[in-house]
């Protein structure tokens, strides 16, 4: 058996029973693994949808251009189907987002245009706003407008709904599931409570979000509203795909435990899965009070974690907001560690005769340059080698006629790992300002001294 495209094979996703991760709450906890889909993500379902509705409505007419706002697996999913139907693809997104999810989108041939984070919505300087005037101003383009859009949460009413119920011979008790545009969880909830309306639907939110305080007051308060890191879930405004009605209670979770619990996921369970997932999967160690014996608590896994590999899986990344504590060492454990010494630099204006008898006399091999008392460069031993060798009368000229490139910066929470991988043969130091504001520079036996003292 083969399929006629890759789209056919969206959807029939597995389920799979969380064992260590769970441990401690006595009923089974299932994972829908929704990156089996070919976009690696749930968002592949309601894009095909999306778009099969705006066909046959004659929004979407041939050779048109999709223009959304999406954080990364909506146009992933839009992308895909439009590389085999034959459209555009213009995508607006935060700059709160992973790198890796824009790269993924221009793979499929998508443009993706960047927009601030801490905006309003009506800002026309949001992703929401800026794609609605590139609808407005693209000639035969369609914006899906997943959160409106209610063929979102219809495509799970229809899909992931019946496929979790058969999974689980209608045994299922819970559903888990991060709400964000609210597509899945209203869609899903929908179809599950017209087979058993005891079904608890418990939608994870995010602190900086107003889902919660909105369900449980009716109240939208716009003080709850804040900057979050976690993606794909909370919002600052209220989508039509979010049926509260269909929603009995919901979870928010730190942008720590979510990022944190990302990773363990992997290490415990073996699922290489996102940051909403981490979300999920802390807002049910957090509800374990709810959860009895025989219960079955069916947790969708969104997304795929290579999405959030210079993030959540990244060690330096999460130290940088304090969210990983280690044993490992840091620059500031390096400099701690050092001989307290002022770091020698030379004005990009002195000769070259003058940084080579700062080398000699001081038996150092690198001299960082400065311009009005910045570093604006360095000068190596092997950096004037070369320059001499080819042009002796050099001695006298300005230093800044050999400068090359500056050391990189660090920052005091980067670990040794990472400053290590950044020392070599064509960059043989870092440079670290510390808490007092004075710049440091770390140096390959500067590493040996701190690992060995």
């Amino acid at each position: 058996m083969w399929y006629n495209n890759i789209l056919e094979t969206i959807g029939n996703t597995p389920l799979v029973k969380l064992n260590k991760i769970v441990k401690d709450i006595p009923a089974t906890v299932l994972a829908k693994i929704e990156t089996t889909n070919p976009g690696n993500s749930i968002k592949d379902r309601m894009a095909l949808k999306m778009i099969e509705d705006a066909e046959a409505s004659g929004k979407l007419k041939p050779g048109g251009t999709i223009i959304e706002g999406t954080s990364g697996n909506t146009g992933m999913g839009l992308a895909i189907a439009a590389v085999i139907k034959g459209y555009k693809c213009i995508f607006t997104s935060t700059d709160k987002q992973s790198k890796e999810k824009f790269d993924a989108l221009r793979a499929f041939g998508a443009e993706v245009i960047v927009c601030p984070t801490n905006v309003d919505p009506e800002d026309p300087r949001s992703y929401y706003s800026v794609s609605s005037r590139l609808e407005r101003e693209v000639p035969n383009s369609w914006k899906p407008n997943q959160y409106d859009n209610l063929s979102n949460s219809q495509a799970h009413y229809e899909q992931t709904g019946p496929e979790i119920w058969e999974q689980t011979e209608g045994k299922i008790t819970h559903l888990v599931i991060g709400v964000g545009t609210g597509g899945t969880i209203s869609g899903t909830a929908r179809f599950l409570k017209e087979k058993n309306p005891n079904i608890q639907v418990l939608g994870i939110d995010t602190y900086g979000s107003v889902f919660k305080k909105y369900k449980e007051t009716g109240i939208f308060d716009k003080n709850e509203i804040y900057p979050y890191i976690t993606e794909g879930i909370g919002e600052d405004f209220l989508p039509q795909n979010v049926d509260f009605s269909l929603i009995d209670h919901f979870e928010k979770v730190t942008d720590k435990d979510a990022a944190l619990m990302t990773r363990e996921i992997a290490r415990k369970e073996g699922i290489f899965a996102g940051n909403s997932t981490g979300s999920a999967v802390a807002g049910v160690l957090q509800m374990k009070d709810r959860f009895k014996e025989g219960d079955i608590v069916v947790v969708v896994f969104p997304d795929h974690g290579s999405r959030y590999m210079g993030k959540m899986y990244s060690d330096d990344w999460l130290r940088d907001r304090g969210f990983l504590k280690d044993d490992k060492l840091t620059a500031r454990d390096i400099i701690s560690k050092k001989e307290s010494a002022e770091i020698i630099t030379i004005d990009h204006e002195k000769t070259v005769i003058e940084a080579i008898n700062t080398i000699k006399t001081l038996n150092i091999s690198q001299i960082p340059v400065t311009q009005h008392g910045n570093i604006i460069g360095k000068v190596t031993e092997s950096d004037i080698l070369d320059a001499l060798l080819e042009s002796p009368g050099l001695k006298s000229q300005p230093v800044k006629n050999i400068t090359t490139a500056p050391f990189p910066y660090v920052d005091l929470n980067t670990s040794i790992d990472r400053i290590s991988s950044m020392i070599n043969k064509d960059n043989i130091a870092v440079l670290v300002t510390d808490e007092q504001g004075n710049a440091e520079i770390i140096t390959q036996y500067d590493i040996i001294n701190a690992i060995s003292a």
